[in-house]
């Protein structure tokens, strides 16, 4: 898929001159399942992600049409509520908008992309914040792009019902190429980190699974996290937030917090701390560093908050055995999707093909590999 295609299937279904954008995915390099917890995150926005073709129609009606999909769905803007399937995530972002009392009006709107849907590169946040930045410039709302982060994040959390932080928007709207955000998930402060790995490539390697537990495992852990936090606050005076709290603190309330809240409240704590530490190392160019303390956020990803699964577990198992990957982790929600690998860049492919090749013997399921690199976040595609 290509902005060309998109504005091609455009003028195939509506016979009119849209406007192009395009809305990256995103990596996190650390800092998982974090950003709901009022800690930092490490995401880029990527290459890889979502073109929009979007044009008014004088109606009342939104008219969207999935490129990728081959489906078609039609609405009035007057009777936006919440529908089975893939419709949600523009939904809720027109719903955000008309909460604020923000005026559109009707339009058509065609989109499709590249980046892989369930690899964990939040293709959900892509699409809706490609459509709310595209409705943001063409009805002039005057929306800053971090206002749009937060509509985005509540569009996903009321339509779709996924209780995501604000990581994945955030990325995907203030995305900057060569760069990383550090983002603190709590103020919303962030900085760019410039992303200059040398030698290093970063590679994707995607299991092609999504297990079905994942939403409702994903709600379940954010619950497990505020019920320990609501524990240690009891326990531990002045504590705010998790960023308060030690790995060691969590350790002595063990028995209080429980065996699951005590496994997740230990993991939380321990990815803040390494997330900054992991920034410092990327300033100071320490990519072996960095890498072990990406094998060190999957151990806790898998033993601790148990977001893993044996597809993932093996993928990263065979990255340590090939001395060319200093890190390699799960990278998003969990049961399935992607790994993220730091790999030496002359080795990646070959590399990457030993471990898929292990990976089909395994679970005979053809895993796919994709060498990424940052990107721009959400903008208009001048003269596209």
């Amino acid at each position: 898929m290509s902005s060309i295609k998109i504005a091609e299937k455009f003028a195939e279904k509506f016979g009119t001159t849209p406007r192009l954008f395009f809305s990256p995915g995103r990596i996190n390099l650390i800092g998982e399942h974090i950003d709901y917890n009022d800690g930092y995150v490490m995401p880029g926005a990527t290459d890889k992600g979502i073109w929009f073709a979007v044009a008014p129609n004088a109606t009342d009606t939104a008219n969207f049409y999935s490129a990728d999909l081959n489906e078609a769905y039609s609405t009035p803007l007057t009777t936006i509520t919440p529908v089975e399937g893939w419709q949600n995530y523009l939904l809720g972002v027109i719903d955000q908008v008309q909460k604020r009392e923000l005026t559109i009006q009707g339009f058509d709107c065609v989109f499709g992309g590249n980046v892989p849907i369930g690899a964990g590169m939040s293709s959900s946040a892509a699409v809706e914040c490609g459509l709310l930045f595209a409705l943001n410039e063409i009805f002039e709302l005057q929306l800053q792009r971090t206002t749009m982060a937060t509509m985005a994040q509540k569009a996903e959390h009321t339509f779709p019902g996924v209780k995501v932080g604000i990581m994945d928007m955030f990325a995907s709207l203030m995305g900057k190429q060569n760069n990383v955000i550090l983002l603190d998930c709590m103020t919303l402060d962030y900085r760019y980190l410039p992303l200059d790995l040398e030698e290093y490539s970063l590679v994707l390697i995607n299991t092609k699974v999504k297990h079905s537990l994942a939403t409702g495992e994903y709600n379940q852990r954010r619950q497990q996290c505020q019920e320990g936090f609501a524990k240690l606050q009891t326990l531990l005076p002045n504590v705010k937030s998790f960023r308060d709290i030690k790995p060691e603190e969590v350790e002595k309330h063990k028995a209080e917090l429980g065996d699951v809240n005590y496994k997740r409240c230990l993991y939380v704590t321990q990815e803040i701390e390494r997330t900054q530490k992991a920034a410092v190392l990327l300033e100071d160019n320490e990519q072996e560093a960095f890498g072990k303390l990406m094998f060190q956020t999957h151990e806790g990803l898998s033993q601790l908050y148990e977001v893993s699964c044996k597809e993932l577990d093996f993928l990263v198992e065979q990255a340590k055995k090939h001395a060319s990957i200093i890190g390699s982790r799960l990278m998003g929600g969990g049961f399935g999707g992607c790994t993220i690998n730091l790999v030496h860049k002359k080795d990646w492919a070959e590399v990457a093909e030993k471990i898929t090749t292990a990976y089909k013997q395994e679970f005979d399921i053809d895993a796919e590999v994709y060498e990424v690199a940052t990107s721009d976040g959400t903008h208009e595609i001048v003269g596209g």
